[in-house]
């Protein structure tokens, strides 16, 4: 596993396709703009980081997060992923949370009108949650 620490990315696609990777302390904002940080990739941990772009979870399987931030500016965080575990973290995103299978949300802060639409498998607990249309179809 690689770990990646006290690091700024702010281009398109970081770790597209990557794998096996840790990234701790570290933040997902800047003047590049880019968006989907971790797409089409496997066995991602995001501890203690700050997420402020679009699209920073897409196509992903077995993802952590712990003790981490996703701005409104995020909009549709995590999509189409598989076996999230999600804990202690802000979720703030319109649509946080879509099409995704097996996950588990704990202590978690989530502030997403259309959160968790169409997810198969979820776990929720000690969460507290705003959302006009939360896990419609799920």
């Amino acid at each position: 596993m690689n770990t990646v620490t006290n690091r700024t990315f702010d281009k398109e696609r970081a770790f597209y396709g990557q794998h096996d990777i840790t990234v701790r302390r570290c933040k997902f904002d800047g003047p590049a703009d880019g968006e989907s940080a971790f797409k089409e990739c496997r066995r991602i941990t995001a501890d203690d980081c700050f997420f402020n772009l679009r699209y920073p979870f897409w196509h992903n399987e077995n993802l952590r997060i712990a003790d981490s931030e996703m701005t409104e500016l995020c909009r549709a965080a995590l999509w189409y992923s598989r076996n999230i575990e999600i804990t202690n973290t802000k979720l703030h995103g319109i649509k946080a949370l879509r099409e995704c299978g097996d996950v588990k949300i704990k202590g978690c802060d989530i502030i997403s009108p259309e959160f968790g639409w169409s997810v198969s498998g979820s776990e929720m607990t000690d969460c507290t949650v705003k959302s006009e249309y939360f896990m419609m179809r799920s």
